[in-house]
């Protein structure tokens, strides 16, 4: 008979599988059942009861992703199975190639089609996660294939990593998470997160990272696991190491499997979906900026192979993700056997890797940009030229260090590279093509924007014009308070802000409060309807909360996450004011570097007075309570949207939750109400089969027009 569990600990252990089950359902399934603030009180909750019972706190609790004491160093752990590395090629008549090797070394065992697993190749820190009995106790990097670095402290730290595996329900039995279960994937970083992580380290002062594999690299191998769970590392699992007390059949069967388990992969597609719905799908759920794309494929023979390697690499910029090729396997594993191993490659699988992208062109000059922090920020200024399809005529260097290790003289012909297929970047010049006389450049330190003398502080790698009425600075500043994501002033473009400040109209974000028709009409260019459109977003931008406020401000080193969390502890404005560099470490997610920046912040007198100055203008910062509904018209019920409606997904989502709707990713039983607009698609089947009502826009309305008497 089991152990009873004494109150708090049976409470804790639902709360973790609780949450743990909607991280599951969030990040690999992209079927979220709740909302942000709903799985926010579950995990608060658990804190609470944490922080009250200590005893009771386990590794596998999801409290413990923030990241423990700092390593003094790495250990080394061997794998159970060597973690080999693939044969690569470059060309696509490769894989016909492979095909026929495969052929020849099975004999009389090839069958008369092969059936191949395909799948991106992705472009990252590839990795083992060891679970035993269903949780994780190792992490180790790839090494030398045969032993490599203990890296388990910083994978905790991923969301998307699971710490326990679920069990999983399979052909009608229940499949119990296995003894031992080694997976092997690869820890990215999505092209968004990268490009912010870049303009934040650029921002700060530090090195930025060449490209999105360098950054997930650089953030698992930090000794310090707190950098590690500040950073937006993403896992995708795809192939397996040893395992004990499960049989799998096939790759395809083995991925699906541990999916099941709460382990993210690139998903498999449908088998009997012909690769013309494959494609229409795959874009459709790029436009739609889904998680899970579904972008692994089973393909007949070389033939849908190529296919395949021919559609991901048309795709590949589209993708939120880096990848370098493809990666075919042979997928029945009973071939897989008799193919074996040469070297250290397997027979039964090959990377077939896209060209690189890159281009030579002339770096005709640098320019120096200056941040809102006061950065300075040297610019290539390059000779058009096209890579990917996409014409290049900037790319940034970030300091001067990186203009001297890559030898970069005006001039000169340089190799360029579309850096996670998206960011330009400078790879390396050619020297052998360089002029005679050519010099070494250097950048001035005085700032390009006001002529004041630039610094370099001692623990930075970039000059910085530390002059508060820097024209630039002001510029930059205002251009980020006026953000989406910070005050929303709509309209407001860098055009606009540019002419403000060059006529001395706005010297500060408050300033903007202050404009009149009669001021804007005195600009160029500027017509009454323009001006008058302008007024009102301003006005309606007043309106905002405690988070978008203190991120607007522009406090160094706090991003909209932190500025969410600042929010959050103090609640209110005079409170936030009042906070010591002490009550600031109390905060979640807030370091010494932080707390200090935040507090210098506090404590100088304009901060404070521009913060009084727009509350007199008529900014009114409302804290709402997270998940409050402005009705409950639709009583708690669960939607999922489709096809297209009169009004943006967003504004659809937001305007359920309002009205204390909840929204939900993909239908399910649980669902109450299909809300379809034109071209549905497949949902409305869905719907139909398990019996959720089809409502249209018109029905929708009547809803919200109801009230609870």
């Amino acid at each position: 008979m089991p152990k009873k569990l004494s109150p708090p600990k049976a409470q804790l252990e639902s709360l973790k599988a609780e949450i743990s089950r909607h991280d599951f359902l969030y990040y690999t399934k992209d079927a979220p059942e709740i909302t942000d603030g709903e799985y926010d009180a579950l995990f608060n909750k658990l804190l609470e009861i944490e922080k009250s019972y200590p005893e009771l706190v386990t590794l596998d609790s999801p409290s413990q992703r923030v990241g423990g004491a700092v390593l003094e160093e790495f250990s080394k752990l061997a794998h159970r199975q060597p973690m080999l590395s693939l044969q690569n090629s470059y060309s696509i008549e490769d894989i016909d190639a492979f095909e026929e090797r495969a052929r020849k070394e099975l004999k009389d065992l090839a069958p008369a089609t092969f059936e191949f697993f395909c799948e991106p190749k992705f472009d990252g820190l590839a990795v083992e996660l060891v679970y035993e009995a269903g949780r994780l106790t190792k992490a180790i990097t790839r090494g030398d294939g045969l032993v490599g670095e203990d890296v388990t402290s910083n994978i905790r730290t991923i969301p998307s990593v699971p710490l326990k595996l679920h069990s999983l329900s399979r052909s009608n039995s229940v499949s119990e998470v296995p003894e031992l279960l080694e997976v092997r994937g690869e820890i990215v970083m999505l092209k968004d997160d990268f490009r912010k992580l870049n303009e934040t380290q650029v921002e700060n002062g530090e090195a930025a990272f060449a490209n999105p594999r360098n950054a997930a690299a650089g953030s698992i191998r930090q000794l310090d696991p707190k950098i590690a769970a500040s950073r937006p590392l993403v896992l995708f699992s795809y192939a397996p190491g040893a395992i004990e007390g499960l049989k799998i059949k096939s790759q395809s069967e083995f991925e699906t499997t541990i999916q099941g388990f709460g382990l993210p992969i690139a998903g498999v597609s449908p088998k009997d979906e012909s690769f013309e719905e494959f494609k229409k799908r795959i874009r459709d759920s790029l436009k739609k900026k889904s998680r899970t794309l579904g972008l692994a494929r089973i393909g007949l023979g070389a033939v849908e192979a190529k296919l395949y390697y021919d559609f991901i690499q048309e795709i590949r910029s589209l993708l939120p993700f880096d990848i370098d090729g493809v990666v075919i396997k042979i997928n029945d594993y009973r071939l897989q056997e008799d193919l074996g191993f040469v070297a250290r490659s397997p027979r039964w699988a090959t990377a077939a890797k896209f060209p690189p992208e890159q281009a030579e062109t002339i770096l005709e000059t640098i320019e120096i940009q200056v941040g809102r922090t006061g950065a300075l920020t040297p610019v290539a200024v390059l000779k058009p030229v096209k890579v990917g399809g996409v014409t290049i005529t900037n790319a940034t260097l970030h300091n001067q260090a990186e203009i001297d290790r890559k030898d970069l003289r005006l001039g000169d012909t340089v190799v360029i590279q579309r850096a996670g297929d998206v960011i330009p970047e400078i790879v390396r010049s050619r020297p052998e093509k360089r002029k005679p006389g050519s010099m070494a450049f250097t950048m001035s330190p005085l700032c390009p924007s006001c002529g004041s003398m630039a610094v370099k502080p001692d623990d930075e790698a970039v000059l910085r014009c530390v002059n508060s009425s820097c024209p630039a600075i002001l510029k930059g500043s205002l251009k980020h308070f006026v953000a989406r994501r910070a005050m929303n002033v709509e309209g407001l473009g860098d055009k606009l802000i540019d002419a403000f400040v060059d006529a001395g109209l706005v010297r500060r974000p408050s300033d903007l409060y202050t404009l009149t028709t009669a001021k804007i009409l005195g600009l160029e260019r500027q017509g009454e309807k323009s001006a008058q459109n302008l007024i009102d977003s301003l006005e309606a931008s007043k309106k905002t909360t405690l988070a978008r406020l203190i991120y607007a401000l522009g406090i160094r080193h706090v991003g909209e996450t932190t500025a969410k969390s600042l929010a959050s502890y103090f609640a209110h404005s005079e409170a936030f004011l009042a906070a010591s560099e002490e009550a600031l470490l109390a905060v979640p997610d807030i370091g010494k570097t932080m707390a200090a920046s935040i507090s210098a912040a506090i404590q100088d007198g304009s901060l404070r007075s521009e913060i009084a100055r727009l509350n007199e203008l008529g900014v009114v910062v409302d804290q709402p309570k997270k998940n409050e509904a402005s009705s409950n018209a639709l009583g708690g019920k669960k939607y999922v949207i489709t096809g297209t409606l009169p009004l943006g997904r967003d504004e659809v989502k937001d305007l359920i939750e309002a009205n204390g709707g909840i929204v939900l990713s993909g239908v399910s039983k649980k669902t109450d109400f299909l809300l379809a607009g034109e071209e549905a698609g497949s949902k409305i089947q869905k719907a139909s089969d398990l019996g959720v009502e089809v409502i249209d826009w018109v029905a929708f309305q009547k809803q919200l027009a109801a009230t609870d008497s």
